[in-house]
Order: structure tokens, then sequence, then C-alpha cells
């Protein structure tokens, strides 16, 4: 038998012909040598059965886009200094002399899917901030709040709201301020119907930031390997899943 299947055998059907549905044809492949045992057959209809699923997955992440790699950025005015001193704060350079614009950025943009759905979207929270307290809200893990309003008049917010189910939530939640500097790195899951609108809102309060003296890096973000000059926090999607 020198290790072929018979042309009777299930397998030996199978490895002949195999119809594949691409480009909205169907199309027939002949597989050689690769399939010479069941196991590889079944590892080939695996592949082929995962294939559609992944991009079902691909397509419903590209409803969030409008969060993938978002970033929150609170830059230094000046350098960094060689030897930070510990606990540094320093002036930002969003700092203005207008109070309605002082060291505050907000963005909008509208969120993709269909409306009357709604989406469960996993966030992955990375960045370098400073503490922050709120109240009145719900606290989950360490760092993220949902809810609820700022706790203290000086340090930075990190907000995110959504229009639709009306919500909002901050990433940098701690239990007391203070001249500290921390990376986060966590996820975090929200709901957001289809076509609502999402408004990033960034407020350092008082025109001066907690410096990255500490010259801490986020692996893998950007401006890794080097230290970021100031704060900030990048969301990414990591999942996206409509709500039944």
């Amino acid at each position: 038998m020198n290790g072929e299947p018979r042309n009777g055998s299930w397998c030996g059907r199978f490895a002949k012909n195999i119809p594949v549905l691409a480009r909205g044809e169907r199309e027939r492949y002949t597989f050689g040598p690769m399939l010479r045992s069941p196991l590889a057959a079944l590892l080939l209809v695996g592949a082929l059965l995962a294939a559609p699923s992944s991009r079902a997955d691909d397509d419903l992440k590209k409803v969030a886009a409008a969060l993938d790699g978002y970033r929150y950025e609170f830059p230094c005015r000046d350098p960094m200094p060689e030897n930070p001193k510990p606990g540094a704060d320093g002036v930002s350079a969003r700092a203005t002399d207008d109070p309605a614009t002082n060291d505050k950025f907000t963005d909008v943009r509208k969120f993709g899917g269909e409306p009357g759905k709604r989406y469960k979207v996993t966030l992955r929270v990375r960045g370098v901030v400073e503490p922050m307290m709120y109240k009145d809200g719900e606290q989950v893990g360490e760092y993220f709040y949902i809810g609820g309003t700022p706790n203290n008049a000086t340090y930075n917010i990190y907000q995110l709201s959504i229009s639709a189910p009306e919500s909002h939530y901050f990433f940098n939640r701690q239990d007391k301020v203070g001249h500290r500097i921390f990376t986060i790195d966590y996820t975090a899951a929200i709901e957001i119907e289809g076509g609502a609108t999402i408004t990033f809102h960034g407020d350092g309060q008082n025109g001066r930031m907690i410096t990255n003296f500490l010259k801490l890096v986020v692996p893998d973000i950007a401006p890794a390997p080097k230290p970021y000059n100031g704060q900030f926090i990048q969301l990414n999607v990591v999942d996206v899943a409509e709500v039944k």
C-alpha cells in the first residue's frame, strides 16, 4: 500500500476532490501527498470550517474601528530631563490661557454597526498615567470606573462617553491622588449600540501634570522602547460580540 490511501476509502475520496467556496464560485482542488492520513484530512477540514468564523470575527471588529488605536495624550511642554527628579510635576503642552481650552481636549467619533443592535466591546487599556479619584459610580478592578464624577480638582481625567446606551467611563481610578506615575494594562468590556456617538475627553484641569519621571515604557506601544514624555492611554479593541 506504500502509505497511499485507497481510492475507495473515505480518505482517498476526500483527498481527491474537496469542494471549496471561493470568490462566489465552487472550485475543486486536488490535494496530493499532504493528505496521506485521516489526521491530515481532519486538520484541513477544521481549518476550512474555522475560516468563515474568523472572517465573521474580523467583520465585527471593524464595527468598533472608531475605538481601536485611539490615544489620549498629555505631552509635557518641556523636554524630558536626563535625570528627572522623583515625583516631579511639569507644565502640560496643552496648557493655554483660555479656561475653556486649558489642558483639555475632546474628540467625537461615530461607532459602526447597525442601528437597533447592541455590541459588547472588549477594550485593552494601556498607558502611563497619574492617579485620579472618582465618586458616585462603580469601581471595576483597580483602575476602571463606570459612571460617577471626578472627585479631585487638579489631576488628569481620562473619560470615554457613549450616547447609546447613555454611559461614561474613566480609566485611571485610584483611592487617592499624589505625585505618582504608573503603567496600566488591563481589559474592560462596555456595551455600545450601532451608530452611537463616542466622545473621548481628556482634562488635565490645572495645566500641570505628574511627569514620567520614572521613564516608564509600555511594551509594544509607541514610542517604545523610549519613554513617552508625558502621559497617555491607548485603547485597542480585543473583541466585539453582538448582544442578543
